[in-house]
């Protein structure tokens, strides 16, 4: 005999109020997914990068296997086999925090040669996108260190991968090859910048426009873009016998 029984008022409340529950979980379960993960056009290379969303511009800090890589790269750097071999076998094993990290860390002591080695490593990683900010610290660094060939193979990459610098990011660009003594590709540049599809800020000229104080004439030239462009904006200009006055004194230096 088959015995059916209706649920009473509390078991219904029960089974209701389970099941909210449980739409809630998946409800925050979704929201928790990287929104790359439900938008995968995020990265489409040919936009500027989100300082929120970029790797290169979290804070970096080298784990342990990182600093033991990081000194035994250093140690190798003028045994091209060996080196080689070591990146092969122990660099690519590298969590990409780690790799990063040590990327910044070869950027800040300025060793050229190791930093084009990761340079390739990290472009050819499974995780990487292009990235503005990767490339912008790749090319002030090289920029700080007059190393020209590898600028034009950078920049050349860079193109390549349709990646587009902000105004902000162009005028950091252009002072880092300014103050670098790098003037003539400081303008090259400063031209690309000028075909940006980004609308110009007056800050990023002003910030050029510092750096060309020691270059009167291509500040004259870039001057005039920017009064062109902001008509109702003033210009600072520095007085003339300025660096007359710094030749001076190192000259009585010398002397003395």
């Amino acid at each position: 005999m088959l015995f059916f029984f209706s649920p009473t008022p509390s078991v219904i409340a029960s089974r209701c109020l389970l099941m909210l529950r449980l739409a809630l979980r998946r409800a925050s379960s979704l929201a928790t997914i990287p929104r790359t993960v439900l938008n995968p056009s995020r990265f489409v290379s040919g936009s500027a990068s989100s300082p929120s969303l970029s790797i290169w511009r979290r804070k970096k800090e080298i784990g342990k296997e990182g600093l033991i890589i990081a000194k035994e790269l250093k140690r190798l750097q003028s045994n091209p086999v060996r080196l080689d071999r070591f990146i092969r076998s122990q660099v690519s094993r590298l969590l990409k925090s780690d790799l990063v990290a040590v990327l910044a860390e070869f950027q800040r002591q300025d060793q050229v040669f190791l930093c084009m080695k990761l340079y390739d490593i990290v472009r050819k990683e499974i995780w990487y996108r292009p990235d503005m900010f990767f490339y912008r610290d790749m090319l002030v660094m090289l920029a700080r260190n007059q190393r020209v060939e590898e600028t034009k193979r950078v920049w050349n990459d860079l193109k390549g991968e349709e990646v587009l610098f902000d105004q902000h990011t162009f005028g950091d660009l252009i002072r880092a090859f300014l103050d670098g003594g790098l003037p003539l590709e400081a303008m090259e540049i400063y031209d690309e910048m000028r075909q940006s599809p980004d609308p110009p800020l007056s800050l990023p000229f002003r910030v050029i426009l510092k750096g060309l104080i020691p270059y009167p004439e291509l500040r004259e030239k870039v001057k005039d873009d920017f009064l062109e462009i902001f008509p109702d904006m003033i210009i600072y200009d520095p007085p003339e016998d300025l660096f007359e006055d710094h030749d001076r004194d190192s000259d009585e230096d010398v002397i003395a």
